[in-house]
């Protein structure tokens, strides 16, 4: 049986997302460049807007760049449910500047039956590693309407 999620996130490879289902999602613009069912690599411009005091990516960015990834790497899965954040521990080590390019790497870790476990990790464009990241997931009632992957 195919993963009609991952298929539709398919349309958001090499192209900026700006048509996300996650209003937070359109705001970052990231690029996804691969997904599979549990794994996604999305690429994000350094924006102004994105920038510390002194030039460099802010820390609450780069939390919402893994949130939304890791978030994606859950939905991925193509469960018929939603996925909420329970936790996030992120290591800063260290950063990127203004107008430079990031690439977040997420892959899920275990799948229970209620709470998913998922690593994420920052790398600038020479591959060093900016940050890492693991969060659990738990299951909520909600479910994600998306016409795209309901055939409606």
């Amino acid at each position: 049986m195919s993963n009609q999620t991952v298929k539709y996130l398919e349309q958001y490879l090499n192209r900026e997302a700006t048509d996300s289902l996650s209003p937070l999602g359109r705001w970052l613009r990231g690029i996804v460049r691969e997904v599979e069912a549990g794994k996604l690599t999305v690429d994000f411009l350094v924006r102004e807007e994105m920038t510390n005091p002194i030039g460099g990516l802010h820390g609450g960015a780069v939390a919402a760049m893994l949130d939304e990834a890791l978030g994606t790497a859950v939905f991925s899965l193509g469960t018929p449910h939603f996925y909420a954040t329970v936790n996030l521990c992120i290591d800063f080590l260290g950063t990127a500047q203004l107008g430079e390019t990031v690439t977040v790497q997420t892959e899920v870790v275990r799948q229970g039956s209620n709470i998913v476990n998922v690593e994420g990790r920052v790398y600038n464009a020479t591959g060093k590693l900016l940050t890492k990241a693991s969060a659990n997931l738990v299951r909520i009632k909600a479910s994600i309407d998306a016409p795209a992957l309901t055939g409606e």
